[in-house]
C-alpha cells in the first residue's frame, strides 16, 4: 500500500505498520513488523479481551461486583468505574462520569486472577496470545493490565484479524464490546482534551463524533481502537471492512497528532478504492 510510505516522514527512530482486511488478509505492511515495541496503553484492549475470554468462560460475569462499591467489571472495562486516572482513589460515582482509569484496568486484572486462580499475566497469554499465536506478545510477571505488554505489528495483526472476523470469542460479545457503555458521558480522551461525549466500549474507545481525535477525517463514527502513550495505536473501521497497526519508538506528542489523521485517511482511501 503506497499510504503506509507516508510513515518514512515521521520523525520516529523505528516503526512498523500493518493494515488488516475484514477477511484477515494482509492488505500491506511497513517496516520492521517483527520487532517488539512497548504499547503502553494499546495494552488495554488486549487486557479486556482476557476478561471477555473468562466471562464466556463464567469465571466473571459483566455485571457482577467489582472495584469501588457499586461497580462492576462493565464499569471499570468502560472507564466508569468512578476509579481515578492512575490512583486507586474514588473519584465519582459508578456511571456517571468517564474517567480514564489505569487503576481500573489493574482492579480488572487483580479481579480475574481472583477468580481464575491464575495471575492476569498468564491468564492473558493461556487465553489470547497462544490462541492467536501471538507468540512475540507478553504482559510481564506482575506488570500492569493497562500499560505493560509488548507486542510486534505482526501479533497485533493478528489480534486486528480476530476482532473482525472473532473466534476466540462470540461475535455477540465482540459486538457488545465496540458499542458504547453509558452512552453521554463527558470526559477527558488523554492527549485531546476534554470531550462532550466520550464515548466507549469494553476496553475499546469508540470514535463517534469526538473531535480532535487521534483517528482521521475519513475514521467512521463506529471506528474503535486505543492509542499509547509509547507512540503506538491499533483502530479498526468497520464500516472500511479494515483495520490498521501502527507502532513506533517514540513517546505520543504534536508529532503524533500531526501525523496520524492525515495517515489514517490515507489508509482508508486507498482501502476504499481497492474495494471498488
Amino acid at each position: 500500500m503506497q499510504s503506509l510510505a507516508m510513515i518514512e516522514n515521521w520523525p520516529v527512530p523505528h516503526a512498523a505498520a500493518v493494515v488488516v482486511r475484514a477477511d484477515g488478509g494482509v492488505a500491506g505492511a511497513y517496516g520492521a513488523t517483527a520487532r517488539r515495541f512497548p504499547l503502553a496503553s494499546v495494552t488495554k484492549p488486549l487486557a479486556a479481551y482476557g476478561v471477555l475470554v473468562a466471562y464466556e468462560e463464567g469465571a466473571v460475569e459483566l455485571d457482577e461486583p467489582a472495584g469501588p462499591e457499586g461497580a462492576t467489571v462493565r464499569h471499570l472495562l468502560a472507564h466508569t468505574s468512578g476509579l481515578a486516572f492512575d490512583e486507586h482513589r474514588v473519584a465519582a460515582a459508578p456511571g456517571t462520569r468517564r474517567i480514564y482509569s489505569n487503576a481500573g484496568f489493574e482492579v480488572l486484572g487483580e479481579h480475574v486472577a481472583l477468580a481464575t486462580g491464575i495471575p492476569f499475566a498468564d491468564y492473558l497469554r493461556e487465553a489470547v496470545f497462544e490462541p492467536l499465536g501471538m507468540t512475540e506478545s507478553a504482559l510481564p510477571a506482575g506488570g500492569s493490565p493497562a500499560r505493560d505488554a509488548v507486542s510486534t505489528a505482526d501479533d497485533l495483526a493478528r489480534f486486528a484479524a480476530e476482532v473482525q472476523a472473532p473466534r476466540l470469542l462470540d461475535p455477540r460479545t465482540v459486538l457488545e464490546a465496540m458499542s458504547v457503555v453509558h452512552p453521554g458521558l463527558s470526559g477527558v480522551l488523554p492527549g485531546y482534551g476534554s470531550q462532550k461525549n466520550n464515548d466507549w466500549g469494553l476496553g475499546f474507545e469508540i470514535r463517534d463524533g469526538k473531535s480532535p481525535h487521534w483517528t482521521g477525517a475519513a475514521s467512521s463514527p463506529r471506528t474503535f481502537g486505543h492509542f499509547g502513550q509509547s507512540g503506538t495505536f491499533l483502530w479498526v473501521d468497520p464500516e472500511a471492512g479494515a483495520a490498521c497497526v501502527a507502532l513506533a519508538d517514540r513517546d505520543f506528542g504534536p508529532w503524533a497528532i500531526e501525523a496520524w489523521p492525515p495517515f489514517t485517511d490515507a489508509v482508508l482511501a486507498e482501502v476504499r478504492g481497492a474495494g471498488r
